[in-house]
């Protein structure tokens, strides 16, 4: 279990994050359309996963913009987003936003992802969402860089995540 902060605010974590070095969690999660994405849908490429409570707050937004923008500078690399929001609301976001280097991801049907990879909200008002984190993998799922961002209000080191892909 690890500890973050909201707005200062102590909250705990469930699980364990993966680290660099580790081999990925296998993963099935919700996207475009309610169709079930796997870890295995995006063999061979690269992937940043990142993580986050909901697209309905300026931070997760920020991320999602931020790695869009980023994100067609990055061969071989897709760009996962993955929170508990529907998958409708994750497409009006993106469309509204432009934005389309991305993909989103739900964990409708995915609640195992919180706990294995380690960012399962354990307590406090954001209890039964995902903590904000950037997990980056290489072109055979291992982990190449992962942040757990110790203040769930703040953006991640975008930097830093994207750094061990060039």
């Amino acid at each position: 279990m690890a500890q973050v902060t909201l707005k200062g605010n102590p909250v705990q974590v469930d699980g364990q994050l993966p680290g660099a070095g580790a081999e990925a969690p296998a993963f099935s999660l919700v996207g475009e359309g309610l169709a079930d994405k796997s870890l295995k849908d995006f063999a061979g490429l690269r992937k940043v996963l990142n993580i986050f409570p909901s697209v309905d707050t300026p931070t997760c937004a920020n991320s999602v913009r931020a790695f869009n923008a980023r994100a067609g500078e990055l061969d071989n690399t897709v760009v996962l987003c993955i929170s508990a929001d529907l998958p409708f609301a994750q497409g009006r976001f993106c469309g509204a936003e432009g934005l389309e280097q991305v993909k989103t991801l739900s964990t409708l049907r995915g609640r195992e992802f919180h706990e294995t990879y380690g960012v399962a909200i354990a307590d406090g008002p954001l209890a039964g969402l995902t903590a904000r984190a950037v997990i980056v993998l290489d072109e055979n799922d291992k982990v190449l860089h992962s942040q757990l961002v110790g203040e769930i209000s703040e953006e991640p080191n975008y930097d830093a995540a994207l750094a061990v892909l060039a």
